[in-house]
């Protein structure tokens, strides 16, 4: 799933290969996927982008977005996963959107889960893209210790410390797959209240939310997640489906996967009691 680190990793990756490439054509889904969201008809995509040249790509919250020549732009979020295949390499018969590059390079677009692939002209209007490019990434500088006590001030103090980090946007790019490693590393329980934490639990909590995300960004995203080119990121998650069966790497204790607010949760209960 695409994440605030994967969002940087994944344009800073599409920028450095495709910017000044010129699109040759756009295919609409080859396979049908109804939790796929596009926004208007994809068949639409070819005469929007067709001789356009990409100009840039950033990444943004959960978004990452191309920008083209005669603002024209494409961003893709959540279960979406590209991959740029070179002139030589075999193209998939499955896929939800592929952009042919005049040089014969390809970008293949295909979604797991679910997530939307969005065209326009000059902005998107989609809800959480705006929230994704409008609000304080929690790596700018200004995402400080007052900024973060803040949002914790404008919460009911009766939810939980994965509602808070994870719910609504609140904190652009920061979902269920991050929030494991930045809990496990506050020593926080993801069921905890919010109003229940010590002036130190949050003091804790504000820098491994900073230090997490950058470490996960340095290196390219989590290992749980696939480059452009289908490799995995090179950040080690501590918390995750590849790890949670292996012994808290603190005391050796039985790591807990359970399900909670939509999406798994993994997490030692001695080294994040719930009290």
């Amino acid at each position: 799933m695409i994440e605030l680190p994967e969002a940087l990793a994944r344009a800073a990756e599409l920028d450095k290969t495709i910017a000044g490439k010129t699109v040759a054509k756009v295919y609409p889904l080859s396979s049908p996927h109804k939790f796929c969201w596009f926004n208007g008809e994809p068949e639409a995509y070819d005469r929007q982008l067709r001789g356009r040249e990409v100009q840039k790509a950033e990444g943004f919250g959960i978004f990452v977005e191309l920008r083209f020549s005669g603002d024209f732009g494409l961003c893709f979020n959540d279960g979406v996963n590209v991959r740029l295949l070179e002139p030589s390499a075999g193209l998939p018969e499955k896929y939800q959107l592929r952009i042919d590059f005049t040089d014969s390079w390809v970008l293949i677009f295909t979604v797991a889960m679910y997530g939307g692939i969005l065209c326009y002209e000059h902005t998107c209007d989609n809800e959480y893209y705006v929230l994704s490019k409008e609000r304080l990434s929690p790596l700018a500088d200004e995402f400080d210790e007052d900024y973060f006590r803040g949002l914790l001030a404008g919460v009911k103090p009766g939810i939980s410390a994965k509602a808070f980090l994870a719910a609504e946007q609140r904190i652009p790019g920061l979902g269920n797959g991050v929030l494991q490693d930045i809990l496990f590393r506050a020593g926080i329980h993801p069921k905890k209240k919010t109003g229940k934490l010590t002036a130190e639990e949050t003091e804790r909590l504000f820098g491994s939310v900073k230090g997490v995300l950058a470490e996960m960004s340095r290196l390219g995203g989590r290992d749980t997640e696939k480059d452009i080119w289908g490799s995995p990121g090179k950040y080690p998650t501590v918390m995750s489906k590849n790890t949670y069966r292996n012994p808290c790497p603190i005391c050796k204790g039985e790591i807990v996967k359970t399900a909670y607010l939509g999406g798994s949760v993994y997490y030692c209960p001695r080294c994040q009691p719930l009290d």
